[in-house]
């Protein structure tokens, strides 16, 4: 179980953006400090974004900071699924750099690869990994499914995996690349951003579970060896 948990509850979603932002602004701007540059994960979807965009407009030197996706459907960077198009479109502007975990390979094993290679260049490890958390319990593109247990357990030195959901969420039935349980656990930082009472639930029985969970987030939590900050917006 991860060393610590601290709980955030916010009933204003005002007060739920600031909070991510201000958090996220003194993580990267203490990697900044410390190493002259920043590598953060972050996620795509819907709860993100405005997030994000706030997060953007701090007075940060973007030009130190590299953002990765937390994990990518294998789409086209023009297709409204894609989540390196949305950081690129928020983030690119400022200076940052925006690195992509999709590729045209033949297939989702070879994107995954593909992935983990180009990953392997970065200073790592990660100063924030910020995950977020589906309705069914997956967070960042770990699913139940074949390629499960190697995302939680890969072999020594791979940070990302390509993997097919199964069954595929109806929101994006496409397959991905994700960042391996090993690759979030390594992490200087980690923060879990849900937005709902219903996801809130979920997680709690989650953690309560532990690595006997059913739920993805519930084994990723079990896996941390670092405190993670968990931002739940109530209403």
């Amino acid at each position: 179980m991860a060393e610590e948990i601290e709980w955030w509850e916010f009933d204003s979603a005002e007060e739920f953006i600031d909070g991510v932002v201000g958090d996220v602004t003194f993580i990267i701007e203490s990697a900044l400090d410390a190493r002259g540059q920043a590598l953060v994960a972050f996620p795509g979807g819907n709860t993100p974004k405005p997030i994000l965009e706030k997060l953007a407009q701090a007075p940060l030197r973007w030009k130190g900071v590299t953002i990765i996706p937390t994990d990518e459907r294998l789409v086209p960077v023009s297709d409204p699924l894609s989540n390196v198009a949305m950081l690129a479109k928020i983030f690119l502007p400022k200076g940052a750099r925006v690195l992509p975990l999709n590729s045209e390979a033949a297939d989702y094993k070879l994107a995954g690869s593909a992935a983990n290679a180009r990953l392997s260049d970065l200073h790592w490890p990660l100063d924030l990994v910020w995950l977020g958390m589906g309705a069914d319990g997956h967070t960042a593109s770990i699913f139940p499914g074949s390629d499960y247990e190697e995302a939680l357990n890969p072999a020594k030195g791979v940070r990302a995996i390509g993997v097919r959901p199964d069954p595929f969420p109806p929101e994006a039935p496409v397959d991905r690349v994700t960042l391996t349980v090993p690759a979030i656990v390594e992490a200087r930082t980690t923060m879990l951003v849900i937005n709902g009472a219903e996801k809130q639930q979920v997680l709690e029985q989650a953690i309560e579970e532990g690595k006997k969970s059913a739920y993805p987030v519930g084994r990723v939590i079990d896996a941390l060896t670092v405190p993670v900050d968990i931002y739940c917006l109530s209403v």
